[in-house]
């Protein structure tokens, strides 16, 4: 199934697209109220039983349920996911990263090549071992969210604000001490998310060694959908093919097959001695070129963003920037 939220006549609804992905089938309502379908959170916590009932709502859809896409108002999927953690289980992509950010820094000296050059020699632009050993996160701000067709709105203060071209797992179950081998029954689905980022915040606020900060701090600024596709819909989330495309171009390209953690390491790494809950989401960090940071080229006001992962859709947003 693909789950969605969306919105229609003022009301939120929990829903799942039909067959042909043209209409929106409305679990709120065909379930008659049932409290499991009175948000996502709450459709994920009720586990394989409320996954059953949805799948036999979306078998029998129809009538005032039913709605076209263009009537209704896609929200993110996961409108309020209990934590949100962006790990670094795609690692090509950092070298590029930290010597884009390098060369943003010095591109404001007298002599930018001497500088980037400069800033290089030190190490601090190298991708530390540590990466490949383990899988390394950051906790993003889980009350940041936004979603399908949101206007993302960059602070004032950045003069660079970059796309991240990801997907994510959403956690299925509260629970701990989870082995490899058990971590795909934990994972509840996948959906698509935008790690949006200030690149020139970020690069400040790192030299601290205290995290990305307020590179990655503002409303809005983690953005998921169009949907939640199941496990068994989807099929194996390592041989799926990315995009990113600005104004219709494509930018960036890649494939999940790249992957050097996977989501089962990350589920085992994060329940070892400690508990997941259901509804927690996993970011899988940034596919190679999967930023503009990486590839020298920048956003301007007014861009549209477009997140492409097969077997889960589109993204789509537009961006207001400062500068």
């Amino acid at each position: 199934m693909k789950l969605i939220t969306f919105e229609r006549d003022g009301r939120t609804h929990v829903g799942a697209l039909n067959e042909t992905q043209e209409t929106a089938v409305s679990l709120t309502d065909a379930s008659g109220g049932d409290p499991r379908f009175a948000s996502m959170l709450d459709l994920i916590r009720a586990g394989e039983d409320g996954l059953r009932s949805a799948g036999d709502l979306l078998a029998g859809e129809g009538g005032d349920t039913t709605h076209a896409l263009g009537d209704v108002a896609l929200r993110a999927p996961l409108p309020n996911p209990v934590r949100l953690r962006d790990c670094s289980l795609f690692i090509e992509h950092l070298q590029p990263a930290f010597r884009g950010m390098a060369r943003s820094l010095a591109a404001a000296a007298e002599d930018p090549e001497a500088e980037y050059e400069r800033l290089v020699a030190t190490g601090a632009y190298d991708t530390p071992p540590v990466f490949s050993e383990q899988v390394i996160y950051y906790n993003a701000d889980h009350t940041a969210i936004s979603g399908p067709n949101d206007l993302i709105v960059a602070p004032q203060e950045t003069r660079q604000l970059d796309y991240e071209l990801e997907f994510a797992a959403v956690i299925g179950q509260t629970t701990q001490d989870v082995v490899e081998a058990d971590a795909p029954g934990v994972i509840f689905g996948y959906t698509i998310f935008n790690d949006w980022s200030c690149r020139d915040l970020q690069s400040a606020v790192m030299k601290s060694q205290l995290g990305v900060s307020r590179g990655k701090d503002f409303d809005g600024a983690n953005t998921l959908g169009p949907c939640i596709v199941t496990p068994d819909e989807l099929g194996s989330p390592y041989e799926l093919e990315l995009a990113a495309r600005v104004n219709g171009e494509t930018w960036s390209q890649g494939s999940s097959s790249t992957m050097h953690h996977t989501f089962e390491a990350a589920v085992a790494h994060f329940s070892r001695g400690r508990t997941i809950h259901a509804g927690e989401v996993l970011g899988t960090g940034t596919v190679l070129s999967g930023s503009p940071v990486e590839i020298g080229k920048k956003l301007q006001d007014g861009d549209e963003v477009e997140l492409d992962v097969s077997g889960i859709g589109v993204l789509r947003n537009r961006v207001q920037l400062p500068y």
